[in-house]
């Protein structure tokens, strides 16, 4: 039972100077990364989120590891996630590596079913996203998509005046 609730101060004393000076890192390395890092997440994004927070925590807890080590883990993670994303913007085969394509599941009354069997999505998923788009029925409904973040657009049929809208709907359980 010895060291289970507490082994002595100075391991709690590099805990909080550690954490604190982790945490500055942390924060100076996602504000020179640009906003491309905190913006919304798709897939790729998720992982070096996690990997910074896994990264985070043994800074903290794990002596083994030494601040400088950590900051550098942590300014790779964030510098190859700028280098990727920066690619992505400029060479479209790295984009749709990356981030996918968005994926039509529904298109002027037809579900669209091996669509939406590739993106593991349900007609209820997507009568979901229309009834959450403010949409009635699917009558009144051109298209629903499923955008790379996990969201679906609703996009609604052409009015009489020839409009056209467009409603996005976040997706629960999207990455």
């Amino acid at each position: 039972m010895d060291g289970m609730f507490f082994d002595n101060g100075q391991v709690l004393i590099r805990t909080v100077t550690v954490g604190l000076l982790a945490y500055i890192c942390l924060v100076a390395f996602l504000r020179l990364s640009g906003r491309r890092t905190l913006s919304k997440m798709n897939a790729f994004d998720l992982v070096v989120t996690v990997a910074l927070g896994s990264t985070f925590a043994t800074i903290l807890l794990n002596k083994d590891v030494s601040l400088a080590q950590g900051a550098l883990a942590m300014a790779l993670l964030i510098g190859l996630q700028f280098i990727v994303t920066w690619t992505s913007v400029r060479v479209g085969w790295v984009r749709r590596l990356v981030t996918g394509e968005p994926a039509l599941l529904f298109h002027h009354g037809q579900f669209l079913r091996s669509a939406m069997r590739a993106a593991r999505v349900t007609e209820d998923e997507v009568r979901s996203a229309i009834r959450a788009a403010g949409i009635e029925t699917v009558a009144n409904v051109a298209a629903v998509v499923l955008e790379t973040d996990g969201s679906f657009s609703v996009v609604r049929e052409e009015r009489s005046e020839g409009e056209s809208s467009l409603a996005r709907v976040g997706r629960p359980d999207a990455p």
